[in-house]
């Protein structure tokens, strides 16, 4: 039924004497002229004033008994709790909208490839956890790789790499090689892996050959920890997609050998995440990785995404839209399909011609190989990234982007660090991310405005979260017991006021590691000499006295940083500082460096 058609919105209309967004203008208007608290309660003593509010009563108890009729909520209250009955009536209708809105964009089509768009955020997606019964294990204590011997000090683990030397992967002979020019999609085979004998098959084809290409699709915004959606895989001659939520429980047994094998040559562009998102997820450890991203780096290209390779080598427009589209999405469709192919499919051929260019470099600045060596180098330390754990501290709060600019007083801070705590624990129970729970923002907004009642609360909330609406009155007790322990942030709030960059030194081996707080900066001070340049690298990467003091460099400046971000490139920058010809220099990393 067409809504100018609806009975129920005729009968609302004749009863407020006009179309609803006129009269909403009207009383938007208006209300800026009714008196407030002690004004409006004198002027009700005169007839005059009550008959009319009155009158104004009675119309618009009988509006919004119309409203919840025509949306099935029928009101049932008066007072607060009618207000209250009204903030969800409002917010389950803009739920309806958005979710028409979803259905909207979902049906649009998309100009170049003619096919339907998908939002970053389905809500009507069915969690994969549940509908494949993933586990996971959100617990608040680190992560174990079982799939890893552990050391002897049982301190850490011990990956394949270390028994390898980076040199053991370096191409022989590219001055020989020519490009393999690759297909186009349509003329490839491709295969969606969907059953278990399909991935056998997959992982019976990987054996045969040398080298393949790799990618990941993955999710952060419905999961604790995130989520892998799916995995790219391409040959020379074939393309294929595994949808990873059906075969969860069998990547790790079919795939974890093949991507661990030296011999075999693994590409992937940009692979920082995608390194750990396979740890975490299946288990799976890479050993002898070529990663365009950090070649792109090497070569001192324009732009280092996949976005601009496939453009500067293959002359391929990616559709980049896709990029952070919801992953989880079941059935694929057809453009996403296609985007998901497209970032193996041309890979190999870019991993042909990035080498070439990185051997023409080194006959050009007469250094044999050592750009090739350098990007090999860096790949190795990417894949040397262990997966951790996000863990809650008594500090966790303190890390929130936004809370230390804020100048909250200790009642804020209190809120602040109460509420961290309990999102936390809900996204773990529920395997949300923090962030779908209760937003950053959102949550400094609630901690300095300090409400203290459920009409405050849902006044303050700008947009709808489903955890906060369900558990409302559990939000209102944590901000009225944090309240109650604010002295207890009183030493945390002077703290904050008198923070400014400082350092904070630790001498470890021979490396000695200062964090400048504050500033965004790390310093490493090298104490002990170390020859430079490509002919020094290991015969084997063991961890001997250089890797240890290395190790133990890094170490020591994660447990400073605490969990203020992700670094993937510290582990690399510590063996740089390390080999430095400059023993005495100390060099100054920012944060944005390690990232």
């Amino acid at each position: 039924m067409a809504a100018d058609d609806s009975p129920g919105l005729k009968s609302l209309e004749a009863l407020i004497g006009g179309s609803l967004p006129e009269n909403l203008s009207k009383l938007s208007s208006t209300c800026l002229a009714i008196p407030a608290n002690k004004d409006f309660h004198f002027l009700c003593n005169f007839d005059e004033f009550k008959l009319r509010i009155d009158e104004i009563s009675g119309t618009s108890q009988c509006v919004l008994e119309t409203i919840g009729g025509f949306c099935g909520k029928p009101m049932r209250y008066s007072g607060d709790d009618a207000y209250d009955w009204l903030v969800n009536l409002n917010d389950e209708v803009l739920q309806r909208i958005d979710l028409d809105l979803e259905d909207t964009m979902k049906k649009e089509t998309d100009p170049v490839h003619g096919k339907a768009k998908v939002s970053f955020h389905i809500a009507t997606i069915k969690k994969p956890q549940e509908e494949y019964k993933i586990l996971v294990n959100n617990a608040n204590v680190p992560f174990e790789h079982v799939w890893l011997e552990k050391k002897e000090n049982n301190l850490g683990f011990i990956h394949p790499l270390e028994k390898l030397s980076v040199m053991d992967f370096v191409d022989k002979d590219i001055s020989e090689m020519k490009p393999v020019e690759p297909l186009s999609l349509e003329g490839i085979p491709f295969t969606l892996v969907e059953e278990i004998n399909d991935l056998k098959d997959l992982a019976a084809k990987l054996s045969s050959v040398d080298e393949f290409a790799v990618d990941l699709e993955h999710n952060q915004y419905r999961s604790f920890q995130g989520l892998t959606c799916l995995m790219q895989i391409s040959t020379r001659t074939e393309d294929y997609i595994v949808d990873t939520f059906k075969l969860w429980d069998h990547i790790g047994t079919y795939l974890r050998d093949i991507f661990k094998d030296p011999k075999k040559k693994k590409v992937m562009h940009g692979a920082d995440r995608d390194i750990i998102w396979l740890q975490r997820d299946f288990g799976i450890y890479v050993c002898n990785l070529f990663d365009t991203g950090q070649a792109s780096r090497v070569l001192k290209l324009e732009r280092k995404s996949l976005e601009f390779l496939l453009k500067h080598y293959c002359g391929v427009a990616a559709n980049k839209q896709y990029q952070n589209a919801d992953w989880r999405i079941r059935p694929l469709p057809d453009v996403m399909t296609r985007y998901a192919r497209e970032d193996t499919h041309y890979l190999l051929y870019i991993y042909d011609v990035m080498r070439v260019d990185l051997h023409t470099v080194a006959k050009e600045d007469e250094k044999p190989d050592s750009p090739l060596v350098e990007v090999y180098k860096r790949s190795y330390d990417v894949c040397m990234q262990l997966y951790e754990k996000e863990l809650l501290t008594e500090n966790s709060y303190l890390h929130i982007n936004g809370v230390q600019a804020a100048n909250f007083n200790a009642v804020q801070l209190a809120i602040v660090a109460g509420l961290c705590e309990w999102r936390d624990r809900i996204a773990r129970a529920d395997d949300e991310s923090t962030g779908y729970v209760l937003p950053n923002k959102t949550l400094l907004e609630i901690a300095k405005e300090m409400p203290i009642n459920v009409g405050k609360l849902r006044r303050l909330l700008k947009s709808k979260l489903p955890y906060i609406e369900r558990n409302v009155d559990a939000v209102i007790s944590v901000i009225r017991r944090s309240m109650q322990n604010a002295a207890a942030f009183e030493p945390v709030v002077q703290s904050l006021k008198t923070w400014h960059p400082g350092t904070v030194e630790n001498d470890i081996g021979g490396v000695r590691t200062t964090v400048l707080y504050g500033s965004g900066k790390v310093s490493v001070d090298v104490s002990e000499e170390q020859s430079g340049g490509f002919g020094a690298l290991p015969s084997k990467r063991k961890f001997g006295s250089e890797n240890k003091v290395i190790t133990n460099a890094y170490i020591e400046i994660k447990k400073k940083l605490g969990s203020i971000g992700y670094y993937p490139n510290l582990l690399r920058i510590c063996r740089q500082m390390k080999r430095s010809k400059c023993p005495s220099q100390s060099q100054h990393v920012s944060l944005s460096q390690m990232r």
